[in-house]
């Protein structure tokens, strides 16, 4: 079977170093077989490949690459976190907020950037529980922020 290195590689997607926060706060918490990543935008290389809103300055396809980026970071910090990604026995749950101008409500086809990922990623166990929720401002205008929630091998 392969791995999720493997896997990754596959797919040519390179994890992203994971730098320490500027603000207090970890990238992952860990309670027991749960680990909560906190919110990840879609930088690369410590800068963000998209800024704006969301029906306003960006696309749908815009923000699904937003999406997408953003949970390659998730993955990263879970990597850093866990050793390995191997580690990760399903997916649980995942968590998208988009920064939307006025009248935006296509939310769910944004954050499919990020839950096709997972499935690509991690097939079955990659199925997952979402919300994927609209907000009029975003830190550091990027158009999406998302957090994940994963079970680990104990």
């Amino acid at each position: 079977m392969m791995s999720i290195e493997q896997k990754l590689a596959e797919l040519n997607i390179v994890l992203p170093d994971v730098a320490e926060p500027k603000f207090c706060f970890v990238p992952v918490n860990q309670t027991g077989n749960l680990a909560y990543t906190s919110g990840q935008d879609c930088r690369v290389n410590g800068v963000l490949i998209y800024k704006g809103k969301l029906g306003q300055d960006l696309t749908i396809e815009q923000g699904q690459a937003a999406a997408r980026q953003c949970m390659i970071n998730c993955l990263a910090v879970l990597k850093w976190h866990l050793g390995s990604l191997d580690k990760i026995k399903k997916v649980v749950k995942v968590l998208g907020f988009v920064n939307s101008a006025p009248g935006f409500s296509d939310q769910p086809y944004v954050m499919n950037g990020a839950s096709e990922l997972l499935v690509e990623v991690f097939g079955e166990k990659g199925k997952h529980a979402r919300s994927a929720i609209g907000t009029n401002e975003l830190p550091f205008d990027t158009p999406v922020e998302v957090e994940i929630i994963v079970e680990v091998e104990a």
